[in-house]
């Protein structure tokens, strides 16, 4: 199993997520703006969660930005502003589950635990994938053939975290992320064995498609995940 994550479409603030994890998932939109952004009560998690689901889920409006198309489910992507309300937007998002569509949610955290923005988020117990980022960040990811930062961050997210599946995030190349990158070799040798014991592992997660495509990292790996 893998999956792949698209760049965000500039403008937008929406990209689409391809999973490859027993059914094919089209998970969107990626709620991602530039700057601080946050939600200021409950109240206007809520609002932004209808918005979501009339406008790009199972929901009806007359002004749906991509027309029919329906998504599957919502990725929290938080990377600033505050950590406060997003469980809130998780609860009335999963709400919308009892009309009769599944509405998925997922997030990709960065591995320091707990995440600063989503961590009360993913407390619960409403995320089906969590694809944790360990890169760009020294004190749990992979260095240098050392796999103990790793191997620590990883087994704290698969116990203290209530989702169903948690994915080991990863740059597919070395210029795909500041740090972090694990060579293949290491990555099936080492890392995988110390990691795929957990019945919480749900694959390999990879930054992104576009470098994937240029290192051809996932056909290197998917035999062994």
């Amino acid at each position: 199993m893998s999956q792949f994550r698209s760049s965000a479409i500039d403008g937008f603030g929406v990209s689409n997520w391809f999973i490859w994890w027993r059914d094919f998932h089209l998970l969107g939109p990626k709620w991602r703006r530039s700057g601080s952004y946050s939600l200021s009560s409950s109240d206007d998690a809520r609002q932004v969660a209808m918005y979501l689901w009339n406008n790009f889920l199972g929901g009806t409006s007359s002004s749906r930005p991509l027309g029919p198309a329906v998504f599957d489910g919502i990725d929290f992507d938080i990377e600033g502003g505050t950590g406060e309300h997003w469980d809130d937007l998780a609860k009335y998002l999963s709400g919308y589950s009892k009309k009769g569509k599944r509405v998925y949610l997922t997030a990709a955290p960065q591995c320091p635990f707990p995440d600063a923005w989503v961590g009360n988020a993913l407390k619960t117990g409403l995320f089906d994938y969590v694809w944790v980022q360990f890169y760009n960040n020294p004190p749990c990811q992979y260095l240098s053939a050392d796999i103990a930062n790793l191997e620590d961050a990883w087994k704290q997210w698969t116990s203290d975290i209530p989702a169903t599946k948690i994915f080991l995030g990863l740059p597919a190349a070395p210029d795909a992320a500041g740090s972090g990158f694990i060579p293949v070799n290491d990555l099936t040798s080492k890392v995988l064995p110390a990691i795929k014991n957990s019945s919480k592992y749900g694959g390999v997660m990879l930054w992104s498609k576009y470098y994937d495509d240029q290192s051809g990292y996932s056909s290197s790996i998917k035999s062994h995940v």
